[in-house]
């Protein structure tokens, strides 16, 4: 008996979601569909930012030169890496805006894994900087 009125469940859901169809914009099912998957995004790339060997960090990765008194910022094999000389609050948003990750660090070098490709700002006290994985 359960399995029938599950498959009833199913049926009236889905006649729901074709009147739903007929009357709704195509535009605001896409917006929907966007905002879901990037909220999805969001939630699978949520991490912290833990200690990293600057020596082996550096390995075959290119790192932007900066300023001696400015952290430096590079990728390698799915991590943001970042080097602090002092203790700064990071924040790594979406390219929608969305907070993906906020935390104070002190001084030396660190890591966040990020799950899904993509680009990604970075703030680091007066330092912006575009990140793409």
């Amino acid at each position: 008996m359960p399995i029938c009125e599950n498959w009833v469940n199913v049926v009236i859901l889905g006649r729901e979601f074709s009147d739903m169809m007929k009357r709704t914009p195509i535009r605001h099912i896409l917006l929907a569909v966007a905002l879901a998957t990037a909220m999805g995004v969001t939630a699978q790339s949520s991490s912290h930012w833990e200690s990293a060997d600057p020596a082996k960090a550096r390995q075959g990765a290119t790192v932007e030169k900066v300023e001696a008194d400015q952290p430096e910022v590079w990728v390698k094999d799915g991590y943001i890496y970042i080097t602090a000389p002092r203790a700064v609050t990071i924040r790594i948003y979406s390219i929608l805006g969305q907070m993906i990750s906020q935390e104070a660090v002190p001084p030396g070098t660190f890591r966040l894994h990020v799950a899904s490709r993509g680009i990604y700002i970075l703030k680091m006290g007066n330092l912006t900087r575009r990140v793409t994985l």
